[in-house]
């Protein structure tokens, strides 16, 4: 096993609400917590615990407490924090769900979450609403943030003015969020994370990503994601920054919030690095205020790393992690500079590591001087979740009976504990940030008429970035085109989740027991990303 080369942290025993804002000071509670990337209007500490108090309370009088799970739908707003929080304080689960999903998408989470409550925004309300009836919802369980007749308001909520309820939870056992994971195979699952959980996970990160409360974080990354969930509301809130908030990404939009914001902390995912190190607009902007990018989600390259810190003239870092471990498991900390940007750097405090060979299934060795053999990385720490709902099967093979979760990912470890994600045994694919199980796409294009066999794996487009791709074999005599295969798919998912090149073969390799041998797939793949 290896550790983390920093000293292990206290986790409080607490309520995510209670560890984020219970010991605020009087002049931490002015400074500014929330900024509408748009407008400018800004939300205190003192008016966000206020309204977190107002929402757990007005809920509460619906009977909304410990066993309710809520559905939240939700781009990133200056709303989504006390809606979020408030959720929490009541005592309730929050699902979150992504703001690009599918009604059909929508409503097979409310169902496997047990969601009875909805919570979103106008824009989205027309395939919010038609998930919701699907799910069996009630109406009046339908909350609409921004307004809308015949359903509450976070304006109801507020004007409620009742006192949020006392709560007794086990802040270890608890669930607080129940955010979807493809794990390493198959269709999403809820990932049952608990306060403590969350609570670790901020602990173990706060340090070493180093915001502070003078900085200024720019909120593109969702909300709903784990990754902006921890590192972006809570840490941030924790660390008493500010955050600007940026409902979609335009690249104008993100480089015009930098500047008019001072934003100096930004956290990203590969595909911006790709466009702040290449797109000519960034010299139109002052960018100035930047002095860390933070990486996650997805691998960073390394020159593209270099190409981004030299270009902002800022430190840029990149972790590592999975919705089950909530998220972050690895990180390059803000002051190690002697670590190199192609890897995820050192593992986070309070955590155990081992790498174990896809061959033999042995523990290999921590080197003691140069670098280890690749193996596959299992970690073990007070931020691993809970379990998957309702699925002990998917549970106990995702975590074993030492505790260890099996991340599906190949990695090294060198002398100093510096870990390298170098394969991936998991067949998940991530498009910006974005999970996407090949099953779900293949049993969708086997429902082409044309379409004989299927498989899809993760490949490379040319910026280096992940899309997903899908290798065909066609019925006798068609005369279906690539295009017209990957419009078919896009018909029917979520944006993240169209297949974006296409290669068409005679045949799809599998192994004796009928396993598509992706393995085989990546080593002939030589598409481009369309």
């Amino acid at each position: 096993m290896f550790t983390s080369p920093y000293a292990p942290v206290e986790i409080p025993d607490l309520s995510i609400f209670d560890f984020l804002f219970d010991d605020l000071t009087e002049a931490e509670l002015e400074r500014t917590a929330v900024i509408d990337g748009v407008t400018g209007a800004a939300l205190s500490y003192r008016t966000l615990v206020d309204q977190i108090s107002r929402v757990a309370g007005a809920l509460s009088a619906q009977d909304v407490g410990p066993g309710t799970v809520i559905g939240l739908l939700c781009p990133n707003t200056p709303e989504f924090t006390p809606v979020f929080h408030g959720i929490l304080r009541a005592g309730a689960t929050v699902t979150t769900i992504n703001s690009l999903y599918t009604p059909e998408d929508i409503a097979r989470q409310l169902v496997d979450s047990g969601a009875t409550w909805l919570v979103t925004v106008s824009l989205l309300l027309p395939g919010a609403l038609s998930a919701a009836h699907a799910a069996g919802l009630a109406t009046e369980s339908i909350v609409v943030i921004d307004g809308e007749p015949g359903h509450l308001s976070l304006a109801d909520l507020l004007r409620a003015d009742a006192a949020p309820p006392a709560l007794s939870i086990d802040p270890a056992t608890h669930v607080a969020v129940l955010p979807y994971s493809s794990g390493t195979t198959a269709a999403p699952k809820g990932v049952m994370l608990s306060h403590r959980n969350l609570v670790a996970n901020v602990q173990q990160a706060r340090d070493l990503i180093g915001v502070v409360a003078e900085d200024k974080v720019l909120a593109l990354l969702p909300f709903y994601h784990i990754y902006g969930m921890t590192v972006l509301l809570n840490l941030a809130f924790k660390q008493r920054a500010a955050l600007v908030t940026m409902a979609k990404f335009d690249f104008v939009e993100f480089l015009r919030m930098i500047q008019d914001h001072r934003c100096s902390y930004v956290f990203i995912a590969p595909p911006i690095a790709v466009a702040v190190a290449k797109h000519p607009l960034v010299e139109s902007y002052d960018l100035s205020s930047v002095h860390t990018m933070l990486s996650g989600a997805a691998p960073l390259d390394g020159s593209l790393a270099a190409a981004v810190a030299t270009r902002l003239d800022c430190r840029i870092l990149q972790g590592y992690g999975m919705t089950e471990v909530s998220p972050v498991s690895h990180l390059i900390p803000i002051d190690a500079s002697h670590l190199s940007r192609a890897s995820v750097g050192v593992t986070v405090p309070n955590m155990d590591c081992k790498l174990i060979s896809t061959a033999t299934g042995e523990e290999i060795e921590m080197p003691s001087e140069g670098v280890s053999e690749p193996g596959e990385l299992l970690v073990r720490g007070p931020n691993v979740m809970l379990g998957y709902l309702n699925n002990e099967q998917a549970t106990r093979e995702t975590i074993d009976s030492d505790g260890f979760l099996h991340t599906g990912d190949i990695a090294t470890v060198s002398a100093l504990g510096e870990v390298t994600i170098v394969d991936r045994s998991k067949e998940l694919i991530k498009y910006k940030g974005y999970q996407i199980a090949p099953a779900e796409l293949e049993a969708l294009l086997l429902t082409h008429p044309q379409i004989a066999d299927a498989a899809v794996i993760g490949a490379a487009d040319a910026d280096g970035q992940e899309i997903p791709k899908a290798f065909v074999v066609t019925v006798a005599e068609s005369a279906v085109t690539a295009e017209e295969v990957m419009a078919y798919v896009t018909e029917r998912v979520a944006p993240h989740k169209k297949v974006r090149a296409v290669e068409f073969i005679e045949v799809i390799p599998k192994s004796a027991s009928g396993k598509i041998l992706r393995k085989d797939l990546r080593t002939q793949e030589r598409a481009v990303a369309v």
